[in-house]
Parts: structure tokens; sequence; C-alpha cells
């Protein structure tokens, strides 16, 4: 408990530190995907489901959909405490662009987030935009 704390409170100290001193905003949203990827690691399941079953039909949804679903959930828990655990430290291959090379703050995991436009089927995370 008390490590926990003194991890909360040096990111905290980090955030307020690097905000006001010009920084991009690059660490700080590893840390939101991060948080983000942890909280909701468990909606690739669905989404895997979804997926399987647009290229492939119900019954591979069912069985083949699920369990990609599972290990994509996995995958994207241990992706989100990695992203949160190195947060202030750029990684290899973590460009924002992913054909570059080198050391960033980019996504270890493509799709970035767990939910992007392609899987927003009610509208919920991307509203459409009225049109003019």
């Amino acid at each position: 408990m008390k490590y926990c704390k003194a991890v909360v409170v040096l990111a905290m100290f980090s955030i307020v530190m690097l905000a006001p001193m010009g920084v991009q905003a690059n660490p700080l949203r590893k840390l939101g995907r991060g948080i983000c990827n942890v909280g909701l690691g468990a909606l690739e399941i669905p989404v895997k489901i979804y997926d399987v079953n647009q290229e492939e039909g119900g019954l591979a949804a069912v069985t083949y959909g699920a369990l990609l679903g599972v290990s994509y959930c996995v995958a994207r828990e241990v992706v989100g405490l990695t992203e949160v655990v190195t947060f202030l430290i750029p990684l290899p291959g973590c460009k924002e662009d992913p054909r570059e090379e080198g050391w960033g703050y980019g996504a270890i995991m493509r799709p970035e987030w767990v939910i992007d436009e392609r899987h927003d089927i009610y509208n919920i995370i991307y509203q459409d935009l009225p049109v003019d």
C-alpha cells in the first residue's frame, strides 16, 4: 500500500512538473493510454467477436473470436501496465509514426485505443458531427 501511494505521488509530481515546462503531452498521453488499456482492456473480447463476425460469420465469432478477444485482452492489459509504469521513459520502436525507427512515447500496441472510430458502433466515443 505504501508503494502504491509513492507511485501515485511520483506520477502526480511528474505531471505537475512537466506541464508548465512546455514539454509535449506525449508522456501524459502515454499515461492516459496505459490507464485506459488497463481499465478497459476487457472490451477487446466483444470487439474481436464483432470483427470476426463481420469477416467470417457467427460460428467463427463465437469460437475463434472469443478466444482471440481473450488473448488480445491479456495483451492489452500487459501493454497498458507497461505504459503506466514507463510513461516518463521513451521506449524503443514506439515512435508516433509506426514506420519510423527510434525511441519515443508512441503506442506499443496498434490500434492505440481499445475503441477506435471503426469499432464505435453506437457513436458513443466518436460522436457524429452535424453536417452544415
